[in-house]
């Protein structure tokens, strides 16, 4: 597939990252024509958005507009109904993290998908501090890992300050929110790094006087084997100074990534001391947004497998369900990765 200046593209949803996604991808392509799928029904009351040619209320209009590739911006709880007759349709798809709110359903979805390009927009791996920290851990930099401390928090009613927060997606279930689905980056990055764990145990739930239905802090342990290692990942909707990083700790150093400083640190018995790895800093954290896009838009061109495609998505969820379970019957729950019982 070519993309020339005729080609159509189809934005579902637009909250504030489609709108990201909406502006990255005209700046891209700025020949192609945009269609833009409302799926409120006040849709069609909304005036056309700046960067978009047309709007749709309903996505069989969407369809007969015959989308190049689509980008699936709705909350997660619409995912699968939005993207299932999409990918029927053999349109690629660039979906936003986290792929669905568990993994019921997906089986059908990758049925349907086939061999179009599907990707789910967990951005972070297109970060080149944390993209550096996964080549030297792979490279041996410190040695096997054999223990991950990961955290990060943000405090919701400053997270999105243009909107009331018990509106927002993060604070309501029935959208998908919560903090093991919205702050899912977590796992994913770990998944790629490290792979999947073999068992999972968690606890958490809802432990502050905010107006959410949703758990708002969760402290998750992924068990590896063979290698065998430990990984703990804190999340939460309560810090009000915001956090991110991840310190692994190796057999022969230590890696410390601060993913709000962007910066990466390493620690090995050589020297004895800390050392700044130097990486590319973002000029702007849009940057990692239009990486992603642009990532996708040239898999869908050469028909090859995108870097976070629906199998992967499906694995970072089953931690997801797996941390859940652990939660309801305070237990260890083993992971079932896909096409795995």
């Amino acid at each position: 597939m070519c993309f020339e200046a005729d080609q159509r593209f189809l934005v579902v949803s637009l909250g504030s990252i489609g709108r990201r996604h909406l502006r990255n991808l005209r700046a891209l392509r700025p020949q192609s024509r945009i269609g833009v799928l409302r799926l409120t029904t006040s849709g069609a009351n909304e005036e056309l958005p700046e960067g978009a040619d047309l709007q749709f209320t309903s996505i069989n209009d969407a369809l007969a507009f015959a989308p190049s590739a689509a980008i699936i911006a709705s909350p997660a709880s619409t995912h699968l109904a939005v993207a299932m007759p999409l990918a029927r349709a053999g349109v690629p798809l660039l979906i936003e993290k986290p792929l669905a709110t568990s993994c019921t359903g997906l089986d059908e979805l990758l049925i349907a998908a086939g061999e179009i390009p599907l990707m789910v927009a967990y951005n972070l791996r297109f970060l080149p501090s944390l993209i550096e920290a996964r080549r030297l851990i792979h490279a041996g930099a410190i040695g096997e890992v054999l223990a991950v401390r990961a955290e990060v928090g943000q405090y919701l009613p400053t997270w999105r300050p243009a909107s009331r927060y018990q509106d927002t997606v993060s604070a309501r279930q029935a959208l998908g929110g919560g903090a093991l689905l919205e702050l899912s980056h977590e796992f994913d990055y770990l998944y790629w790094m490290l792979g999947l764990p073999a068992r999972v145990t968690a606890s958490g739930g809802r432990y502050s006087a905010l107006e959410i239905d949703v758990e708002d802090l969760v402290s998750v342990n992924l068990e590896y084997e063979a290698p065998r290692r430990l990984v703990h990942v804190h999340l939460d909707l309560l810090q009000r100074a915001t956090t991110r990083g991840c310190k692994f700790i190796g057999s022969e150093g230590t890696l410390r990534w601060d993913g709000i400083a962007d910066t990466l640190e390493c620690y090995t018995p050589a020297t004895a001391e800390w050392r700044c790895v130097e990486t590319r800093l973002c000029a702007d954290r849009n940057e990692m947004y239009v990486a992603e896009l642009a990532h996708f838009l040239q898999c869908v061109v050469r028909g090859e497998k995108p870097l976070v495609d629906l199998r992967a998505a499906h694995d970072v969820l089953a931690i997801v369900d797996a941390a859940r379970a652990s939660i309801a019957g305070q237990c260890s729950i083993k992971v079932k990765s896909h096409g795995k019982d």
